[in-house]
C-alpha cells in the first residue's frame, strides 16, 4: 500500500476514535439513547439519537426537556432523531430520559451542568499587547512605520497563481512517475 494510502487511513482511523465518542454520548446504563451535546446548559438546544429503533417514530420524555420529544427517521439507517430544549428552570445535575420504542422502553441520562459564571471581570484587567487588529492602520501612522495600507495587487496574485500552477504540476507529475512504475 502506498504511503498516501496508509497516511489516510491512518488519519481517518484517527479521526474516527477521537471524535465519535465527542460526538454523543451514550447512556451509562447502554440503553442505546444519546444525546448532543453531552451536558448542555439550561436552556441549549440538544440531539436525541436512538438506533436499532423498531418503530418509524417514538417519544422522548424528560424532566429536564420543554416538552416531549418527537423523534423520527432522519435516514434509511433506522436511526431516531428528534430536538428538543433544556427547560431555562432545570437544576443542574442527572435527568432520565425514557424512549418507548415499540415493546421496548429504553432509558438513558442527561446531564445538565450548572452554568453560573466564574467571578472574573467583564472586560481584561491586563490586555496583552498582540497588535492594533482593526487600528493596525492608525497605530502605523502615528508610529510612522510605514504599514501597508493597500491590499495586495497583481503582481501578488499572478505569483500566487504562478506559484499554484508549479504546486500542480508537480504533483500532476509525480502521480504520472508512480503509475509508470507501477506503485501507488
Amino acid at each position: 500500500m502506498g504511503s498516501l494510502k496508509v497516511t489516510l487511513c491512518a488519519g481517518a482511523a484517527l479521526a474516527t476514535a477521537l471524535c465519535a465518542p465527542a460526538a454523543y454520548t451514550y447512556a451509562a446504563d447502554g440503553g442505546g439513547v444519546s444525546v448532543s451535546p453531552s451536558s448542555p446548559a439550561p436552556g441549549t438546544a440538544v440531539t436525541l439519537r436512538v438506533p436499532d429503533c423498531t418503530e418509524k417514530t417514538a417519544v422522548a420524555v424528560s424532566a429536564a426537556f420543554e416538552s416531549d420529544v418527537r423523534l423520527s427517521l432522519a435516514a434509511g439507517d433506522g436511526v431516531l432523531v428528534g430536538s428538543s430544549q433544556v427547560r431555562t428552570s432545570v437544576r443542574a445535575g442527572a435527568y432520565a430520559v425514557q424512549v418507548k420504542c415499540g415493546e421496548q422502553a429504553r432509558k438513558g441520562t442527561i446531564t445538565v451542568h450548572d452554568e453560573r459564571r466564574p467571578s472574573t471581570h467583564a472586560s481584561p484587567v491586563a490586555p496583552v499587547d498582540a497588535g492594533g487588529g482593526g487600528t493596525a492602520e492608525l497605530a502605523a501612522s502615528d508610529a510612522g512605520d510605514g504599514a501597508r495600507v493597500d491590499p495586495p495587487g497583481t503582481a501578488h496574485t499572478v505569483t500566487g497563481l504562478v506559484l499554484a500552477g508549479i504546486a500542480a504540476v508537480a504533483v500532476a507529475l509525480r502521480s504520472v512517475r508512480s503509475r509508470s512504475r507501477g506503485t501507488d
